[in-house]
Protein backbone atom coordinates (compact mmCIF):
# COMPACT_ATOMS: atom_id res chain seq x y z
CA UNK A 1 0.00 0.00 0.00
CA UNK A 2 1.13 3.24 -0.42
CA UNK A 3 -0.28 6.43 1.55
CA UNK A 4 0.56 9.70 0.82
CA UNK A 5 -0.48 13.13 3.37
CA UNK A 6 -0.58 16.55 2.19
CA UNK A 7 -0.05 18.46 5.17
CA UNK A 8 0.87 22.12 6.46
CA UNK A 9 2.28 20.58 9.42
CA UNK A 10 4.69 17.47 8.71
CA UNK A 11 6.21 17.83 12.17
CA UNK A 12 2.83 16.52 13.32
CA UNK A 13 3.26 13.11 12.11
CA UNK A 14 6.88 12.57 13.51
CA UNK A 15 5.59 10.29 15.87
CA UNK A 16 2.51 8.45 14.65
CA UNK A 17 4.15 7.49 11.53
CA UNK A 18 7.73 6.68 13.10
CA UNK A 19 7.20 4.68 16.19
CA UNK A 20 5.29 1.16 16.91
CA UNK A 21 3.36 -1.19 14.31
CA UNK A 22 3.17 1.81 11.39
CA UNK A 23 7.38 2.13 11.61
CA UNK A 24 7.55 -2.07 11.50
CA UNK A 25 5.27 -1.93 8.63
CA UNK A 26 6.90 0.18 6.59
CA UNK A 27 10.55 -1.21 7.62
CA UNK A 28 9.08 -4.57 5.76
CA UNK A 29 7.75 -2.20 2.87
CA UNK A 30 4.08 -3.59 3.22
CA UNK A 31 3.18 0.47 2.84
CA UNK A 32 5.37 3.54 1.67
CA UNK A 33 4.61 6.34 3.92
CA UNK A 34 5.36 10.42 2.18
CA UNK A 35 4.55 13.52 3.62
CA UNK A 36 4.46 16.62 1.12
CA UNK A 37 4.43 19.98 2.06
CA UNK A 38 1.19 22.02 0.43
CA UNK A 39 3.02 25.30 0.66
CA UNK A 40 5.30 24.10 -2.32
CA UNK A 41 2.21 24.95 -4.12
CA UNK A 42 1.63 28.40 -2.59
CA UNK A 43 0.57 31.31 -4.72
CA UNK A 44 3.55 33.57 -3.92
CA UNK A 45 7.00 33.50 -2.16
CA UNK A 46 5.20 34.03 1.46
CA UNK A 47 3.90 30.83 1.36
CA UNK A 48 0.40 31.69 0.65
CA UNK A 49 -2.06 28.40 0.99
CA UNK A 50 -5.25 30.61 2.59
CA UNK A 51 -7.36 33.91 1.73
CA UNK A 52 -10.31 35.32 3.50
CA UNK A 53 -13.81 33.98 2.95
CA UNK A 54 -16.11 35.63 0.58
CA UNK A 55 -18.89 36.87 2.72
CA UNK A 56 -17.09 37.61 5.56
CA UNK A 57 -16.42 35.93 8.78
CA UNK A 58 -13.32 35.18 11.09
CA UNK A 59 -10.56 33.03 10.17
CA UNK A 60 -8.54 31.91 6.33
CA UNK A 61 -10.35 29.46 4.26
CA UNK A 62 -7.91 26.93 2.15
CA UNK A 63 -7.58 28.10 -1.47
CA UNK A 64 -9.08 25.57 -3.92
CA UNK A 65 -6.34 26.44 -6.32
CA UNK A 66 -3.77 25.69 -4.08
CA UNK A 67 -5.38 21.89 -3.29
CA UNK A 68 -5.71 21.74 -6.94
CA UNK A 69 -1.93 22.23 -8.26
CA UNK A 70 -0.71 20.07 -5.53
CA UNK A 71 -2.66 17.26 -6.74
CA UNK A 72 -1.89 17.07 -9.75
CA UNK A 73 1.32 18.45 -9.33
CA UNK A 74 1.93 15.07 -7.54
CA UNK A 75 0.10 13.36 -10.25
CA UNK A 76 -2.77 12.60 -7.58
CA UNK A 77 -5.10 13.71 -10.18
CA UNK A 78 -6.41 13.08 -13.98
CA UNK A 79 -5.33 16.15 -15.85
CA UNK A 80 -8.09 14.91 -17.75
CA UNK A 81 -10.58 17.00 -15.44
CA UNK A 82 -9.65 20.49 -16.13
CA UNK A 83 -8.07 22.03 -19.37
CA UNK A 84 -5.75 24.46 -16.66
CA UNK A 85 -1.94 22.99 -16.30
CA UNK A 86 -0.38 24.57 -13.78
CA UNK A 87 3.55 24.43 -12.65
CA UNK A 88 4.77 21.61 -10.80
CA UNK A 89 6.78 23.32 -7.87
CA UNK A 90 10.49 23.63 -7.65
CA UNK A 91 11.17 21.02 -4.54
CA UNK A 92 9.49 18.53 -7.21
CA UNK A 93 11.10 19.54 -10.32
CA UNK A 94 13.79 17.75 -8.33
CA UNK A 95 14.60 14.43 -10.66
CA UNK A 96 14.80 12.29 -7.21
CA UNK A 97 11.88 13.70 -5.40
CA UNK A 98 10.10 13.27 -8.93
CA UNK A 99 11.23 9.47 -9.04
CA UNK A 100 9.36 9.50 -5.98
CA UNK A 101 5.87 10.91 -6.33
CA UNK A 102 5.16 10.15 -10.36
CA UNK A 103 2.88 7.70 -10.69
CA UNK A 104 3.77 4.88 -12.90
CA UNK A 105 1.18 3.48 -15.59
CA UNK A 106 0.08 0.29 -13.88
CA UNK A 107 0.02 2.00 -10.54
CA UNK A 108 -3.93 2.06 -9.19
CA UNK A 109 -5.84 5.27 -9.40
CA UNK A 110 -4.81 7.25 -5.59
CA UNK A 111 -8.26 7.65 -3.55
CA UNK A 112 -8.20 10.91 -2.08
CA UNK A 113 -9.33 11.62 1.62
CA UNK A 114 -10.44 14.86 3.06
CA UNK A 115 -11.16 14.76 6.87
CA UNK A 116 -14.21 17.15 7.83
CA UNK A 117 -16.82 17.12 10.07
CA UNK A 118 -19.34 16.98 7.47
CA UNK A 119 -18.11 13.41 5.95
CA UNK A 120 -19.62 9.92 6.79
CA UNK A 121 -18.34 8.83 10.34
CA UNK A 122 -15.15 6.65 10.13
CA UNK A 123 -15.59 3.12 11.72
CA UNK A 124 -13.82 -0.39 11.87
CA UNK A 125 -15.98 -0.80 7.75
CA UNK A 126 -14.76 1.87 6.54
CA UNK A 127 -10.77 1.48 8.16
CA UNK A 128 -11.62 -2.14 6.43
CA UNK A 129 -12.53 -0.90 3.07
CA UNK A 130 -9.89 1.59 2.71
CA UNK A 131 -7.13 -1.21 3.62
CA UNK A 132 -7.95 -2.63 0.25
CA UNK A 133 -6.88 0.62 -1.87
CA UNK A 134 -3.76 0.68 -3.51
CA UNK A 135 -3.01 4.18 -2.72
CA UNK A 136 -4.42 6.56 -0.12
CA UNK A 137 -4.13 10.18 -0.40
CA UNK A 138 -5.10 12.31 2.42
CA UNK A 139 -4.96 16.21 2.68
CA UNK A 140 -4.67 17.78 5.83
CA UNK A 141 -6.91 20.93 5.97
CA UNK A 142 -6.73 23.79 8.87
CA UNK A 143 -7.32 27.70 9.80
CA UNK A 144 -10.83 28.02 9.92
CA UNK A 145 -11.84 25.72 7.11
CA UNK A 146 -11.46 24.98 3.25
CA UNK A 147 -13.47 25.68 0.15
CA UNK A 148 -16.46 24.42 -0.70
CA UNK A 149 -15.35 23.49 -4.19
CA UNK A 150 -12.37 21.18 -2.97
CA UNK A 151 -15.37 18.71 -2.23
CA UNK A 152 -15.28 18.61 -5.99
CA UNK A 153 -11.37 16.72 -6.68
CA UNK A 154 -11.49 14.85 -3.63
CA UNK A 155 -12.90 10.33 -3.51
CA UNK A 156 -14.60 11.03 -0.08
CA UNK A 157 -14.82 12.82 2.11
CA UNK A 158 -14.69 11.36 6.25
CA UNK A 159 -14.84 12.32 9.81
CA UNK A 160 -13.54 10.80 13.11
CA UNK A 161 -16.47 11.95 15.24
CA UNK A 162 -18.61 14.99 15.76
CA UNK A 163 -16.11 17.44 17.61
CA UNK A 164 -13.81 20.31 16.50
CA UNK A 165 -9.90 19.63 15.82
CA UNK A 166 -7.26 21.86 14.78
CA UNK A 167 -6.89 20.76 11.34
CA UNK A 168 -6.98 17.69 9.93
CA UNK A 169 -3.58 16.52 11.11
CA UNK A 170 -4.72 14.17 13.89
CA UNK A 171 -7.64 12.55 11.87
CA UNK A 172 -5.60 11.87 9.12
CA UNK A 173 -3.22 10.15 11.79
CA UNK A 174 -5.85 8.21 13.51
CA UNK A 175 -6.89 6.81 9.84
CA UNK A 176 -3.57 5.96 9.10
CA UNK A 177 -3.40 3.74 12.01
CA UNK A 178 -6.52 2.18 11.59
CA UNK A 179 -5.82 1.21 7.88
CA UNK A 180 -2.10 0.21 8.38
CA UNK A 181 -3.07 -2.32 10.78
CA UNK A 182 -5.42 -4.16 8.56
CA UNK A 183 -2.84 -4.06 5.43
CA UNK A 184 -2.11 -8.16 5.35
CA UNK A 185 1.13 -9.01 7.02
CA UNK A 186 1.29 -6.11 9.34
CA UNK A 187 -0.66 -8.12 12.01
CA UNK A 188 -1.39 -11.70 13.00
CA UNK A 189 -4.52 -12.49 10.91
CA UNK A 190 -5.40 -14.78 14.10
CA UNK A 191 -4.70 -11.50 16.56
CA UNK A 192 -7.20 -9.76 14.19
CA UNK A 193 -9.71 -11.84 14.47
CA UNK A 194 -11.48 -11.37 17.36
CA UNK A 195 -10.37 -8.10 18.27
CA UNK A 196 -13.37 -5.25 19.14
CA UNK A 197 -15.05 -4.66 15.83
CA UNK A 198 -14.03 -7.51 13.91
CA UNK A 199 -17.07 -9.07 13.72
CA UNK A 200 -21.07 -8.49 14.01
CA UNK A 201 -23.17 -10.79 16.73
CA UNK A 202 -26.31 -12.28 16.35
CA UNK A 203 -28.13 -8.70 16.57
CA UNK A 204 -28.31 -6.65 13.19
CA UNK A 205 -25.61 -4.72 12.86
CA UNK A 206 -24.04 -4.80 16.63
CA UNK A 207 -20.39 -4.99 16.07
CA UNK A 208 -19.07 -6.81 19.26
CA UNK A 209 -16.19 -5.98 21.75
CA UNK A 210 -13.85 -7.73 22.50
CA UNK A 211 -13.79 -10.02 25.37
CA UNK A 212 -11.54 -8.71 28.91
CA UNK A 213 -8.07 -10.36 28.77
CA UNK A 214 -6.04 -11.09 31.58
CA UNK A 215 -2.28 -12.04 32.69
CA UNK A 216 -0.11 -12.72 35.60
CA UNK A 217 -0.28 -11.96 38.95
CA UNK A 218 -3.28 -14.32 39.60
CA UNK A 219 -3.99 -12.28 42.63
CA UNK A 220 -3.23 -8.06 42.60
CA UNK A 221 -3.79 -6.59 45.92
CA UNK A 222 -3.53 -2.47 46.45
CA UNK A 223 -4.28 -0.12 48.38
CA UNK A 224 -6.24 2.91 47.45
CA UNK A 225 -6.84 5.73 50.42
CA UNK A 226 -6.10 3.59 52.90
CA UNK A 227 -8.80 0.37 52.21
CA UNK A 228 -7.28 -2.92 50.64
CA UNK A 229 -8.70 -4.16 47.07
CA UNK A 230 -8.22 -7.64 46.30
CA UNK A 231 -8.47 -8.24 42.07
CA UNK A 232 -8.38 -12.07 41.02
CA UNK A 233 -8.46 -13.55 37.49
CA UNK A 234 -12.19 -15.24 37.28
CA UNK A 235 -11.71 -18.53 38.15
CA UNK A 236 -12.87 -20.08 34.44
CA UNK A 237 -9.81 -18.90 32.82
CA UNK A 238 -7.63 -20.77 35.00
CA UNK A 239 -9.49 -23.87 34.70
CA UNK A 240 -7.89 -25.18 31.72
CA UNK A 241 -12.02 -26.05 30.28
CA UNK A 242 -11.30 -24.60 26.66
CA UNK A 243 -14.46 -25.17 26.00
CA UNK A 244 -16.13 -23.25 29.43
CA UNK A 245 -13.24 -20.17 28.37
CA UNK A 246 -15.16 -20.20 25.23
CA UNK A 247 -18.38 -19.55 26.53
CA UNK A 248 -17.12 -17.26 28.75
CA UNK A 249 -15.22 -14.70 26.30
CA UNK A 250 -18.39 -15.21 23.92
CA UNK A 251 -20.58 -13.79 27.23
CA UNK A 252 -18.29 -11.22 27.56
Amino acid sequence: MRIDIITLFPKMFGGPLTESMISRAQKRDLVKIKIHQLRDWAINRRGQVDDKPYGGGAGMILRVDVVFKALTGLKFLSQKISNIQYPISNKIQNSKTKKLTKLKANEAKPYVILPTPSGTKFDQAMARKLAKKKHLVFLCPHYEGYDKRIESIVSEKISIGDYVLTGGELPVAVMVDAVVRLVPGVINKESLKEESFSRKDERPFVSTIEYPQYTRPEIFEMKIRGKKIKKTVPAVLLSGNHKEIEKWRERQ
